[in-house]
């Protein structure tokens, strides 16, 4: 249908599929989309028109409180009423009553996007959108809207006015979707179902061996069924003519936690970066004051993926570490090997990883205290065993090496030289494309017996 209309109509045919997908999944939610829509249009023209630097920011502040009070009615609202009503247990004071809300799907993450769009106008980085049907469009636009990447506005204005649409980019979008549902659904998906299986135990019923092989499940879970919507994402866009950018570069190559975070989530690490962290001071001020800066953008980082404090104490854990190695760690890992500065990054982030699937502080802990054999079985259960099947560990290994650029490492040592250009500009061998074309193929076909057979197929971004 996007090609069939013409140029003129496939920015709102691309919103009007947009609109639609959103309403399949949250009916008449998508009047908060809408709404949300409007807003940021009329909030645009008002801080761009306004007649001087005082009504800018008033517009301004205008914009981010009532951006932030719809996240925070829908989103954290009740979590702090939760919190109150247990201080209210001990106070002998009279509970309050929870909202009954849907948390919107998408919500942090078109969130985001319009506050970017909003702030970028006052920095005068960008121009206002006089188009209320473009802005939509950027805001609603389905390939990202779900699970990201947060597409800033800057990065896709010009692309909004006019792209270009060639069989390259089609093939590059395709192979690119594909090898996205490839990670969700064949490889995420099966580490999930391992994952969870372990995670619905009691702790007390854990070996340390189990308790292990349910994070690393987790682990490869999260980054395979995260990076594959950011990659269907990506392709899914491509296919439309827009290029977004990149969302993760293989994060569990780092060494080190900083070097983490500037390869996973690509796009959250640079929002936080620009919209947060430099307003504060950056590394512009004092040593403890950017120590300071660090924690408070992480917390938030943390609270943004969900309102509870388990996400509140996995984002203070990665800001305290990224504290420490800006303060004298990252001195002393760069004496170590670089296995051995690998090691200690997987570790962080796994060990942060526990409190991030955990559904509450309590079962987090004691799901660490099993990984280290406190007040765990020491014996390996037997329906774990049934569980854990050849095609679970076969995952598993796929995962782990996937999980680095092995095969980018391995393309170089095998085809050094390259007789054909691949439309991403790479250069391969006629060899190199063959086994792509099969590969490609090979994801689509497994991927769609897959989800024809109904397999397990978990939504985990329902907090976001």
């Amino acid at each position: 249908m996007y090609y069939i209309v013409g140029s003129r109509l496939r920015n709102i045919a691309l919103l009007a599929a947009s609109l639609f997908f959103y309403t399949w999944g949250e009916g008449g939610y998508v009047l908060l989309m809408l709404t949300s829509i409007v807003l940021n249009y009329l909030f645009g023209l008002a801080i761009e028109y306004a007649s001087s630097y005082r009504r800018r920011v008033i517009a301004l502040s205008a914009a981010v409180t009532v951006n932030l009070l719809i996240l925070f009615y829908f989103k954290y609202f009740n979590f702090v009423i939760e919190n109150i009503n247990l201080l209210a247990l001990h106070l002998d004071i009279s509970p309050l009553q929870p909202i009954e809300s849907h948390l919107p799907i998408g919500i942090s993450f078109f969130t985001f996007q319009a506050l970017s769009y909003i702030i970028d106008i006052f920095r005068k980085t960008i121009a206002v959108q006089h188009n209320p049907l473009k802005l939509g469009l950027y805001i609603a636009s389905f390939p990202q809207l779900i699970a990201g990447p947060i597409v800033r506005y800057h990065d896709v204005a010009k692309q909004l006015e006019h792209r270009q649409h060639t069989l390259d980019d089609i093939a590059i979008g395709v192979e690119r979707f594909i090898c996205g549902l490839g990670k969700k659904v064949l490889i995420a998906n099966v580490m999930a179902e391992m994952a969870d299986h372990i995670f619905a135990a009691p702790s007390s019923e854990l070996s340390i061996a189990t308790a292990w092989l349910g994070i690393v499940c987790y682990t490869m879970q999260i980054y395979f069924d995260f990076s594959g919507y950011s990659d269907m994402a990506i392709g899914l866009g491509r296919m439309f003519g827009f290029h977004f950018l990149e969302n993760f570069n293989y994060p569990y190559f780092s060494q080190s936690i900083r070097e983490f975070w500037q390869r996973w989530h690509i796009s959250l690490s640079n929002w936080f970066r620009d919209y947060l962290y430099i307003p504060l001071g950056g590394n512009r001020v004092s040593p403890l004051r950017t120590y300071i800066n660090l924690l408070i953008v992480f917390i938030l980082c943390g609270s943004w993926h969900g309102a509870s404090w388990n996400f509140l104490v996995w984002g203070l854990m990665h800001g305290l570490f990224i504290a420490l190695e800006r303060w004298k760690l990252a001195t002393y890992l760069a004496l170590m090997p670089p296995f051995i500065r690998h090691l200690y990054t997987m570790l962080i982030v796994i060990v942060g990883w526990v409190f991030f699937r955990a559904e509450t502080m309590e079962q987090a802990f004691s799901y660490l205290g099993a990984m280290l054999g406190i007040g765990s079985d020491p014996q390996v259960n037997p329906w774990i065993l049934n569980r854990a099947d050849n095609l679970v560990f076969f995952t598993l290994a796929v995962a782990i090496v996937f999980s680095v650029p092995s095969m980018r490492m391995l393309y170089q040592k095998v085809f050094p030289c390259g007789v054909v250009k691949y439309p991403d500009g790479s250069r391969c061998s006629t060899i190199m494309m063959s086994c792509r074309l099969v590969s490609v193929v090979g994801i689509l076909i497994f991927s769609s017996l897959s989800l024809a057979s109904g397999t397990y197929n978990p939504f985990i971004y329902f907090r976001f």
